[in-house]
């Protein structure tokens, strides 16, 4: 061996004993790694090593020791290997601090990762992670972090502002503290986010230029402190308000007072969004518990829904039988169970968590019960449900107190009155025997008024029967007369003069009637303040420009079921007395409103129930009354006016047919101070009537036979020739047992018009009923001075009936005779369309004369209405049927209509208006109107509205169609 001086160093105490010595022998501890490696140079190799280590005897002991070795073969001149070139380079202080290094970093890395904190490690402006321990990982559910930006890797922290914070860290190089934050973390797939609280620290991490690389993140999961800090608060705020109710409660007497305390402090308590106490008073028929206090929401939330029954939910509460609560009350098997709701009214408040605890007194009555609610499901745990009982329990104890001190208040209340009404009987024993001889003398005054009344009805009842047919007789001559001398004026004038007369003395009998109640009246639902509307122009015109008009109706009046004709002559005939009070002129006011007639009110007018009414009141600024006239102007022709200026019948009118109405009727006046008259009509729950204006067209007649049956006979010879004079072929009998012999003779009729009230024991009605059975397509029109009770049962017509009341004008007589025979022949004429067998099918070649429609038909008759959408299919239609408007409207907005065909006198709303609001809810559709009359009413006309006029058959509805086809283009 040979070698240079830094050999010499590494070689140590072995130096220079080995220089010149054989490798092998030199180095005895490494031999056979020498002896490869002289094998491997000898055969032309070389060989390299680093960071070799050996165990090396250098200072007289064995050690290890590392190094960078490079061997390679030294040749002679022949080219053959002869020495090997060895280079030693030693590493060992290099080796073992690198090691040293990797075991601190090692241990650094136990530590970070064993470390009881969280901590990460972000780079970059879009903060990737390049470090997170494994409590890092744990807080955030075990997700994959390394390499990823904290969007892609925590998705759910970028709304809560995490990253705006690293932002600014990064941006300022100033590091960040988080004490007890709030994080809402998706920690484990498939379940709801979950919510935490954490200390933390953003330290930036600088380089040499004291830039922000990357920002280090420490800190530690304080969720369990944090919580155990929220319920400490929580358990102590629950302490602070069961003590204040118990506090508050224990010296409040006031039983309104402690269950609406009780109520605010489970709304408290249990962080309800509202709640509510229930009195258990539930009725015999189990229908309804009494809300009295209410937390968290305005009373007007509860006040547009009945109180609540005692259905499978509420009923366990109100039995006592202990506290219910419910995660989401929707999933409960007895929600829902009951009618009519099935389940919450439409808009209550939503209500999933439910929690309800009854309130049982010291003796074991059920008091009633506390109801909490909450919109979102689960907000009640078993604590709310602990604090809720503690409540009630303190809520019992203070209601049995406020009892026990209500039941003394009023025992020493009632003792106090007992004496009060002790001392006052004694003292006013006399008066009270007084005025009980004084209410009795006035309700025997009442009987004997009331009886006085009917006595009167009954006699202008018989009275306006002989008295109109005497007028019906010479109004019948004078105007056969009228048109004897239609050539000269002279007598035209005195004609007409008469015919006046029989006019005023028609009207003389109607009041008559009117106030013996006797008159047969055609109600129709009505709403006043419209009806005022209408009337406005003809009351200005009548009461002239002395007179200031003025009408107040007040907003959502209730509809009432009086006759409009009797009603206008009422107001007419208020407005014409209060104007005559008011001499060179006043104020008329006229107001409608609604009103409600307590028991209060009733005691004291024994002629009224009490209910919902609609008040008409008329006003003046005239002269008054005093009470004696007060107290007589309802009596038949009691007038103060001077003689000549009125029939004292006007106020006796208005009294019987208020009454008649069912309604009421009360004056107020004093001397000086005008008068006020305010009438009372019963409120009724239907839809206002359409009330057609008479038909002024052209007189026509006919050329069908009717049968007259009137048993005076100046008044039969007058209608026979009135007929006659018209077209009609008559025949004529005197009594009903003569009209129905003539009937069963086999005579052919189209119309039997007979007189109510005749002669013999054949009644006028059973003589209908029989010309109907023999006679089944004949038309029937009664006609009366008086109908007593053969055809009007409570005042009013019976349905079905027509009725010509006497006296009667030519005019009048054609148009009601044309109008029933038109009527009854549509009637037959569907009765014929049933019975006949169905045509035969249209042919592929053949096609209807208009486009088929689709067409709603409206009509409340089932055999008009079966008959007509026969026809409407054999031309070619699709027809869709209702029987009332309101059907009819639902149909319409649920599809598409072309035509719709449909009566004007439907029940409830009328055919005008229900077209009216078809035209609204499909402005393109076309209109046909079916109905008896000649033309479409005013109220009723709808632009390209089509008129088919009762009878019709298939060529008329065609025919209207075509009409339709025409406006459709």
């Amino acid at each position: 061996m040979i070698y240079n001086d830094a050999y010499s160093d590494f070689a140590g105490r072995r130096h220079p004993g080995i220089l010149g010595s054989k490798v092998r022998e030199g180095w005895p501890e490494v031999a056979d790694f020498n002896d490869n490696v002289m094998k491997v140079c000898f055969a032309g190799g070389t060989l390299a090593y680093s960071d070799q280590e050996m165990v090396l005897d250098r200072s007289g002991v064995p050690a290890s020791a590392f190094m960078n070795l490079y061997y390679s073969p030294v040749y002679d001149e022949a080219g053959k290997p002869f020495g090997v070139m060895a280079i030693v380079v030693e590493t060992t202080a290099k080796v073992r601090a690198e090691r040293r290094l990797q075991g601190e970093g090692e241990r650094l890395r136990l530590m970070f990762e064993q470390a009881p904190g969280f901590m990460a490690m972000v780079t970059g402006p879009d903060h990737v992670f390049e470090m997170a321990n494994g409590a890092y990982m744990r807080l955030v559910g075990g997700r994959d972090l390394l390499g990823r930006t904290i969007r892609e890797a925590l998705p759910e922290v970028m709304e809560q502002g995490f990253s705006e914070l690293l932002d600014e860290v990064r941006r300022s190089g100033h590091p960040h503290l988080g004490q007890g934050v709030s994080v809402t973390l998706a920690r484990r797939p498939g379940q709801p986010p979950e919510e935490r609280f954490v200390d933390f620290v953003y330290q930036p991490i600088v380089d040499d230029a004291g830039q922000p690389t990357g920002i280090f993140i420490q800190g530690s999961d304080v969720t369990d402190q944090k919580k155990a800090e929220i319920a400490l608060l929580k358990e102590t705020r629950h302490l602070e308000v069961l003590n204040r109710l118990g506090a508050d409660l224990s010296a409040e007497l006031d039983l309104e007072k402690v269950v609406q305390m009780t109520t605010d402090a489970g709304v408290e308590l249990t962080g309800a969004q509202f709640g509510a106490f229930f009195y258990n008073v539930v009725n015999d028929r189990g229908e309804s518990y009494m809300l009295y206090a209410l937390s968290g929401v305005p009373r007007s939330a509860f006040e547009s829904f009945p109180m609540p029954r005692n259905t499978a939910v509420f009923a366990p509460t109100f039995g006592g039988e202990g506290v219910i609560r419910s995660d989401d009350i929707l999933k409960d098997a007895r929600y829902g169970l009951n009618d009519p709701y099935f389940g919450m009214p439409k808009g209550h408040l939503p209500v999933r968590s439910y929690l309800t605890v009854p309130v049982i007194s010291r003796s074991g009555e059920v008091i009633g019960g506390l109801f909490f609610g909450h919109a979102e499901p689960r907000q009640f745990r078993e604590e709310h449900e602990r604090l809720v009982v503690g409540a009630a329990g303190q809520v019992a104890i203070a209601i049995d107190n406020a009892r026990l001190f209500r039941a003394a208040e009023r025992d020493l209340a009632d003792r106090q009155r007992a004496e009060e009404a002790l001392q006052a009987l004694n003292a006013n024993l006399e008066q009270k025997i007084a005025s009980e001889i004084s209410e009795r003398m006035k309700a025997e005054e009442a009987l004997r008024q009331s009886q006085k009344m009917e006595a009167l009805g009954q006699l202008t009842g018989g009275v306006a029967h002989d008295f109109n047919n005497l007028l019906q007789v010479i109004s019948g001559n004078l105007q056969l007369l009228a048109k004897d001398v239609a050539n000269n004026q002279r007598a035209g004038r005195r004609v007409e003069n008469a015919l006046a007369g029989v006019q005023r003395g028609s009207k003389l009998a109607s009041q008559l009637l009117a106030f013996g109640r006797r008159q047969p009246l055609e109600p129709k639902v009505v709403n006043i303040g419209r009806f005022l509307t209408g009337m406005e122009e003809l009351l200005r015109r009548t009461l002239g420009e002395d007179i200031e008009v003025e009408t107040i109706r007040s907003g959502g009046l209730w509809n009432v079921l009086v006759d409009p004709t009797q009603i206008e002559n009422a107001l007419l005939n208020l407005a014409i007395n209060a104007r005559d009070a008011m001499e060179g002129g006043g104020k008329l006011t006229i107001e409608a409103g609604n009103a409600f007639l307590d028991d209060n009110y009733v005691r004291q007018h024994s002629d009224v129930p009490a209910g919902q009414y609609v008040m008409l009141a008329v006003t003046d600024t005239g002269t008054g009354m005093t009470p004696e006239i007060m107290e007589q102007v309802f009596q038949p022709f009691f007038s103060t006016k001077p003689v000549g200026k009125g029939t004292g019948l006007g106020l006796s009118m208005v009294y019987g047919f208020v009454k008649q109405s069912g309604g009421h009727i009360k004056i107020y006046s004093e001397l000086g101070q005008g008068t006020t008259i305010k009438i009372y009509f019963p409120r009724v729950q239907r839809s206002e009537d359409l009330v057609t204006d008479p038909d002024f067209g052209p007189v026509t007649g006919g050329t069908e036979t009717i049968l007259v049956a009137e048993d005076d006979e100046q008044v039969r010879a007058t209608v026979v020739e009135l007929l006659g004079d018209l077209g009609y072929a008559v025949l004529k009998a005197k009594d009903a047992a003569g009209a129905l012999s003539v009937i069963e003779s086999g005579v052919p009729v189209d119309l039997l018009f007979t007189d109510v009230v005749m002669p013999g024991p054949l009644k006028s009605t059973e003589l209908a009923r029989h010309a109907r059975e023999r006679m089944p397509d004949v038309a029937v029109l009664f006609t009366s001075g008086y109908t007593e009770n053969s055809i009007v049962h409570g005042g009013r017509l019976d349905p079905g009936v027509e009725l010509l009341s006497k006296p009667y004008t030519r005019e009048a007589l054609a148009r009601k005779i044309r109008h029933v025979l038109n009527g009854q022949q549509h009637r037959n004429r569907v009765r014929a369309s049933l019975a006949a067998k169905p045509p035969a099918p249209a042919t592929s070649g053949q096609q209807p004369a208009t486009p088929r429609y689709s067409v709603l038909l409206v009509e409340d008759d089932f055999l008009i209405r079966m008959s007509t959408a026969d026809l409407l299919t054999e031309l070619g239609h699709q027809v869709s049927e209702a029987s009332t408007a309101e059907e009819a409207i639902i149909m319409i907005e649920e599809r598409r209509f072309d035509v719709v065909v449909t009566d004007l006198g439907l029940p409830g709303l009328s055919g005008g208006e229900f077209a009216q609001r078809a035209r609204k809810l499909s402005p393109d559709v076309g209109i046909v109107f079916a109905t008896g009359n000649d033309r479409i009413p005013d109220e009723a006309a709808i632009e390209g509205a089509v008129l088919l006029k009762k009878p019709y058959g298939s060529q008329e509805i065609a025919m209207a169609f075509e009409k339709i086809t025409v406006q459709k283009g």
